[in-house]
């Protein structure tokens, strides 16, 4: 428990930064520190759409840095008087979860195989895989996401993120299940969803459709190879799609084939008759200028098979073989290709062209852009499948220029990322595909009728009733039907597939903040504040969360959306999971302290890729450190309360008695603070308050802690200095030093708060009631003197200079100048005088002397013989 009003206080003789974690980490959930108040009205609220981490083996350094900069946020929030709403999710369902259970445990999903009640994961992972049913299988899932989430809990609790742990979701639990499938029978009830039967972009690793927002180039080896259709040659890198050949195309003002439009030629080894047609999607410049169609070799032979009419031939499966049987029409070569790799079929295609005399020279090789699915090994294949989509503006001009008008109704930070955003919806080209062939995932939400013949009626979905959600279609059976009509003829079926993962992730805000489940806090929170994200997942977490409240609220999700960069290995280079090049966090948190992590995190700005650094990290320590002992300097001079009757508490031996402060923020100092150095050190903290409150507001929390930092450095290595002896003292001038000592660091010790939550709230237990962090904010009215910062500023300068004198002749900067001039311009005397006791003081000054001088100050020392 934190400290109490009853109890003594003490402040340690040696204080220390390790061990302050568990400490206050566990003082804060007993305490409730970081508890969402259900009570505040929603001008109060201040709401976070928290991204949840992917639960698919452990955290690394690339979280810490961005989750710690919105944790700032949400404490400055909360210090400005906000009730914050700052949930925590767990993104668990997916590919990269079956991924990692697959190799974790050693097993695979047939959903062939009946289910085992008792079943238990071998010891060891046994190889080849163990086949076990897709009920044994999710169990599994749920086993290991389970323990992951703890693992991941573990790491935010010891980081100091101040989440209301109260307000856990996970993506597979039942309540997000139940909002993606309603958000789904809504979307299918408008029209917004819908199935259908089309090229579908396929990951024959994972066995899997891929969405266009999941897709990556990657630069890989490949050759053209020039191929003979008659009277015309084409160039393509992919010949073993010969077979699957519909037409070919050409630009329609180039003159080269204006001749062939509209005629017909034959194929090379397969002689079949395909048309030569003209689209301006064609690039004369391009091979031969002239290309092969095949259903389907990429995007842009969709785009001609559509806009063309064309017919099918499809040759590769779902299992990223070719077919065993041709297509129509396709003859006798094709039965050397059949049951191939896509890989192996290339080869030998090759060596039937050549043989035929129709593969002309050498291939030629090149390097070009491969299309991969952004977690799959192998390049996609696009083959023609049934899918469930939901309309995104890729053929809705009115939707897409919706989506752009939403975009520009929010506030990005920084502003530039809002360019991405427009880039990607500007450049959409089909609706969302939304199924997914795999298992631990919310399933869709719909059954179909069987006929007479056992075939389903895809044109009539059987769904549930809202109250029903969340359903698995393959254990529940649809209303009106029995469990035995399952696959019967004049029965039901269940749909097969599930959602893609960022179907739900998509309503994150929804599901947070508790959408037709409680809608009192969701009036409270909805839309939220605040949405914190990468800028590489604009394109699917930003846009589809958006796209899903535009379909369902009809309003953005949130007002703000920031942005954070990458953290870049020491080439410059992303850090991540598929290069191998991730750090974990626990070490570092041992090593440095989580305050000294926090605040390299802390030192990235919105937007902008940081490189991983150890040193800033020592930095942060080394700063954590200083604010403890510079702090029991302070409260060890002790001050005088309001009324000027001294008041302290109990102390480690040793240590003089500190100030009580009346277990509040002080106030104004008011007339307590009466020396012009001791106001000047408050006029300019008070600038820098107001620094570092605006920098907030705009989310540029890097200019705050730069702000509060310089200022503290200042404080510790000029201010102190310069006040000590006096501060030691008796009278108005010792107790206007120790007043402006206490409410300075009170001051800043909430500044620092957001960004050293371990260190502040120590020194605060210390001579303060509660937690540092349900403290207000400071504000410039608090610091509300008149003093002139350039006192400060200039006593700062003239105490520098006497130090390196000291210096430059090696000697103790406790050593004694005997006399020293200090020359300045001549309206900054004044200035200088009124410090000039502290400074002779400071400095070990004999005599000073001040005189007018050139532009700037100049201190020259004379030391003793």
């Amino acid at each position: 428990m934190t400290v109490t009003e009853s109890e003594p206080r003490r402040i340690p003789e040696r204080p220390t930064i390790d061990g302050l974690e568990e400490k206050w980490a566990r003082a804060w959930q007993e305490d409730g520190t970081y508890a969402f108040d259900r009570s505040a009205d929603r001008q109060r609220v201040f709401a976070i759409d928290t991204p949840p981490p992917t639960v698919s083996g452990s955290l690394h350094i690339g979280h810490v840095f961005s989750y710690t900069q919105t944790d700032t946020v949400a404490r400055f929030q909360r210090m400005r008087g906000k009730a914050v709403f700052y949930p925590m999710g767990w993104d668990d369902n997916g590919l990269p979860t079956e991924r990692r259970v697959q190799n974790y445990f050693g097993v695979r999903c047939d959903p062939s195989l009946p289910y085992q009640p008792d079943f238990a994961p071998p010891a060891s992972p046994p190889n080849p895989p163990l086949a076990i049913s897709r009920r044994n299988f999710i169990e599994l899932c749920e086993l290991l996401t389970a323990q992951d989430e703890r693992e991941f809990e573990a790491v935010w609790r010891r980081l100091g993120l101040s989440v209301d742990w109260s307000l856990q979701y996970t993506t597979i639990g039942d309540a997000a299940r139940a909002a993606a499938q309603r958000a789904f029978l809504r979307n299918l009830a408008r029209g917004e969803a819908y199935p259908a039967e089309a090229p579908t972009l396929w990951d024959v690793t994972f066995s899997t459709a891929v969405a266009q927002a999941e897709l990556e180039d990657r630069e890989r080896p490949g050759a053209y190879h020039r191929l003979r259709f008659g009277p015309v040659e084409i160039e393509t890198t992919r010949p073993e799609l010969l077979p699957a050949c519909v037409a070919l195309v050409c630009h329609p003002s180039d003159r080269r084939y204006a001749h062939l439009a509209g005629s017909t030629v034959r194929t090379p080894l397969f002689d079949v008759p395909v048309r030569v047609y003209t689209h301006p999607a064609a690039e004369p410049d391009k091979g031969t200028g002239i290309a092969m169609v095949c259903t389907f070799g990429d995007l842009t032979d969709v785009t001609w098979w559509r806009d063309l009419g064309l017919p099918t031939r499809v040759v590769v499966g779902r299992d990223g073989r070719l077919l065993p049987e041709p297509p129509d029409g396709v003859g006798d070569p094709y039965r050397e290709l059949a049951g191939l790799r896509v890989a192996d079929a290339r080869r030998k295609i090759v060596e039937l062209l050549a043989a035929s005399g129709d593969l002309l020279g050498e291939p030629r090789a090149i390097t070009h852009p491969v299309k991969f699915y952004e977690r799959g090994d192998a390049p996609l294949e696009i083959v023609s499948t049934r899918q469930w989509y939901i309309v995104n503006g890729g053929r809705d001009e009115a939707l897409r220029d919706e989506l752009r008008r939403l975009g520009r109704e929010l506030r990005w930070v920084p502003e530039h990322m809002r360019h991405r955003y427009e880039h990607w919806v500007n450049g959409l080209t089909g609706d969302w595909l939304v199924s997914r062939q795999r298992f631990f995932g919310v399933p869709i939400p719909v059954w179909y009728r069987l006929d007479a013949d056992g075939q389903p009626d895809y044109e009539h979905p059987l769904v549930p009733d809202e109250s029903r959600l969340p359903v698995d279609p393959s254990t529940d059976v649809p209303t009106g039907y029995r469990e035995d009509q399952r696959g019967l003829p004049g029965g039901f079926v269940a749909d097969p597939d599930v959602m893609d993962t960022w179907a739900t992730s998509s309503l994150t805000p929804q599901i947070a903040a508790g959408w037709e489940r409680d809608p009192d806090l969701f009036d409270r929170v909805f839309p939220m504040d605040l949405r914190p994200q990468g800028h590489e997942i604009i394109r699917t977490w930003l846009f589809a969360t958006l796209l899903r409240a535009r379909l369902e609220q009809g309003t953005p999700p949130w007002h703000t959306a920031v942005l954070s960069g990458w953290i870049l290995d020491p080439d410059r280079k992303k850090m991540s999971k598929s290069r191998g090049a991730v750090i974990t966090p626990l070490d570092l948190l041992e090593r440095y302290g989580s305050d000294g992590v926090r605040y390299w995190a802390a030192s990235g700005r919105p937007g902008t890729d940081l490189a991983f650094d150890e040193k800033q990290m020592a930095v942060g320590r080394r700063l954590a450190v200083k604010i403890l002992n510079a702090s029991r300097f302070v409260l060890g001079l002790g001050s005088p309360d309001a009324s000027g009757v001294p008041d302290g508490f109990e102390a480690a031996p040793g240590t003089p008695r500190v100030p009580d402060g009346s277990g509040a923020a002080p106030g104004a100092p008011g007339d307590a603070v009466t020396e012009p150095l001791d106001r000047a050190l408050l006029a300019r903290l008070r600038e820098v308050v107001d620094e570092a409150t605006r920098a907030f507001e705009r989310y540029d929390h890097t200019t705050a802690l730069t702000a509060v930092e310089s200022f503290f450095w200042s404080f510790c290595d000029d201010y102190i200095e310069l006040v000590k002896e006096r501060g030691y003292g008796t009278g108005p001038a010792a107790a206007s030093a120790r007043r402006a000592l206490t409410v300075a660091l009170s001051v800043q010790l909430r500044l620092f708060a957001p960004f050293l939550p371990y260190v502040t709230e120590e020194v605060w237990s210390w001579w303060r009631t509660g937690s540092v962090h349900r403290a207000p904010w400071p504000t410039p009215d608090e610091l509300g003197v008149d003093g002139e910062p350039a006192v400060f500023a200039l006593a700062s300068q003239a105490l520098g200079q006497v130090r390196r004198a000291k210096s430059t002749r090696k000697l103790s900067m406790r050593a004694e100048v005997a006399s020293a001039d200090l020359s300045a311009p001549p309206a900054d005397l004044p200035l200088l005088e009124s410090a000039a006791v502290d400074l002779r003081s400071a400095g070990r000054i004999a005599e000073l002397h001040l005189r007018p001088g050139a532009d700037a100050l100049v201190v020259t020392c004379a030391f003793p013989d």
